[in-house]
């Protein structure tokens, strides 16, 4: 068994591989019981469906391999865990790059998760998310909707 901090450290880096893996359904599984609020913007996102629906229609996965051909680094992970509360918070940064046709590889948009993790029968689960949104690139060809 992972000691708690790795535990939840692990599902923050599990959810940039799936996203990249271009898999919104592993993501919805692994967000379906999270809140997910974005800074400056109003409303939450929240429940499995709502959640797959928000990946599948903002982001751009292409044809030739169902991926979104970018790579989320996710660094600089701050961890507290309340063992006794079954609890745990993660403050990291993202960085986004993306390589496609026409534009080169590059890093596209940086910003920050502030994580809320809960255990739900002694298994770790995103409980909150909330992005925060620093630095913009390139977003044309990675998301489906303008970012507000």
């Amino acid at each position: 068994m992972l000691p708690d901090a790795i535990a939840v450290t692990n599902l923050l880096y599990r959810y940039g591989e799936l996203i990249d893996l271009g898999d919104f359904e592993g993501v919805a599984d692994l967000l379906a019981d999270v809140v997910i609020t974005v800074e400056g913007v109003p409303g939450e996102q929240r429940g499995r469906p709502t959640i797959l629906a928000m990946y599948v229609d903002w982001t751009r996965r292409y044809d030739d391999d169902g991926t979104p051909h970018t790579r989320h680094l996710i660094s600089n992970p701050i961890v507290a865990v309340d063992e006794a509360a079954g609890s745990a918070t993660i403050r990291s940064s993202y960085t986004v790059f993306q390589a496609v046709d026409g534009l080169p590889l590059q890093p596209i948009i940086i910003g920050r998760y502030h994580d809320t993790f809960a255990q739900v029968d002694g298994e770790w689960r995103f409980a909150r998310r909330h992005l925060f949104t620093d630095l913009v690139g390139d977003l044309s060809r990675h998301l489906l909707i303008p970012l507000a």
